[in-house]
């Protein structure tokens, strides 16, 4: 579940902060994000070349139900419930 006012962090050093939640799964890809200091770590990552996601920008899911603010860019193929975001 994407909850309002938690940060989430992906494997590509991206961290967002959900300002509109959901049911559904935020993820960098295949890749479920995870809650900042849960102390889930991601191991070894290729080097990627998605975009980096930019700070300070809102990225909402298509059907406009999440929305996340970026606090720190980092490559991500951000996706909520599998769709690009």
């Amino acid at each position: 579940m994407a909850q309002v006012g938690k940060r989430y962090v992906g494997p590509g050093g991206a961290e967002v902060i959900v300002t509109r939640g959901g049911p559904g799964t935020l993820s960098d890809g295949e890749v479920a994000l995870a809650l900042k200091d849960s102390g889930e770590a991601f191991g070894d990552q290729p080097e990627r070349s998605e975009p980096l996601l930019q700070l300070g920008k809102r990225y909402k899911s298509s059907d406009g139900a999440v929305e996340v603010l970026v606090l720190k860019q980092g490559v991500c193929d951000l996706r909520y419930e599998g769709t690009e975001m």
